[in-house]
């Protein structure tokens, strides 16, 4: 991994208590990377002008027009196409657990503030909803500078609810949007898996773009665990206390039937599937994202 990518490891992240900070530094080290790579991104063709904006890259001010009118005009291209991207992030008992690392919480926090600041970055519009068995937070999708610091605030003052419910703000979102919008779900989808992936059909049917961002622990995807443990559901505080090794195998068989359940059902209907585990970089989050706003708009 090169140096730059780094800055994507949840550890380095976990250190930044800025949430702005984290936010840009994951994508300022992903596009580093990028640059040094043969790929680079988008391609993109100059447009039109916009005014300029507060926090605008000042690179793309045109200075000969603005010697001409004594105005700041902004170089728009066909790369800024007003695409509207929500962001909904699962907030429930479920997303606190960690096994040590970075929990499911922070990754997920972490990554919304990252794609909240690249989208904001590429001049298209961010909305973010956070959920638990309610909407706790709606913000719509606007593309200026002040609603990137909002957004960025709310998140840094999340604090995990209680059971999941997605289909209640998936629902809500569906019903409320009138253009062809981008449909984030970053979660780790211990809900009725059924009822979610039916309802992000829903979606894609409507003819809106949608990716699961399935974010899991390490030790939920692996199993790392060697001696007798108690284990608790964090939404329904149930226990039972075993040996790893009387349930191991029973454990991983059901976790692959719920994996390639999730990953085929979403794939099938046409919604973009990305298996997140919380001890990796955020790059293959940020890679995802890219390829389905290249491809989509």
């Amino acid at each position: 991994m090169s140096e730059s990518l780094n800055f994507l490891d949840p550890t380095v992240l976990a250190g930044l208590d800025n949430l702005e900070l984290r936010a840009r530094v994951v994508v300022e080290g992903f596009l580093s990377g990028l640059h040094k790579s043969p790929h680079r991104g988008f391609s993109v063709e100059f447009n039109d002008y916009r005014h300029y904006q507060r926090g605008d890259d000042m690179r793309h001010i045109d200075w000969k027009l603005y010697a001409r009118s004594e105005k700041f005009y902004i170089k728009q291209y066909e790369d800024e196409t007003n695409v509207r991207c929500m962001v909904v992030l699962d907030t429930s008992a479920s997303m606190s657990y960690s096994s040590g690392g970075t929990s499911k919480m922070d990754y997920g926090i972490t990554l919304a503030s990252a794609l909240a600041y690249f989208i904001n970055r590429q001049r298209d519009a961010v909305g973010l909803i956070t959920f638990d068995d309610k909407v706790n937070e709606y913000l719509p999708a606007k593309c200026r500078q002040p609603h990137l610091m909002r957004i960025l605030r709310t998140l840094a003052q999340i604090k995990p609810g209680k059971k999941t419910d997605a289909v209640k703000p998936l629902t809500d979102l569906a019903a409320s949007l009138n253009k062809k919008s981008m449909v984030v779900l970053i979660t780790d989808m211990l809900d009725d898996e059924e009822r979610i992936i039916k309802t992000l059909k829903t979606l894609r049917g409507m003819g809106n773009d949608v990716i699961v961002f399935h974010v899991m622990d390490d030790a939920e995807l692996n199993f790392t665990f060697n001696e007798a443990s108690e284990f608790v559901d964090m939404e329904s505080d149930e226990t039972f206390i075993t040996t790893p090794a009387a349930i191991r195998k029973a454990y991983l068989e059901n976790l692959n039937e719920f994996l390639s359940f999730c990953k085929k059902q979403c794939q099938s209907s046409g919604v973009d599937y990305c298996l997140l585990n919380t001890s990796e970089p955020l790059d293959l989050a940020l890679s995802s994202y890219m390829s389905k706003r290249a491809k989509s708009f």
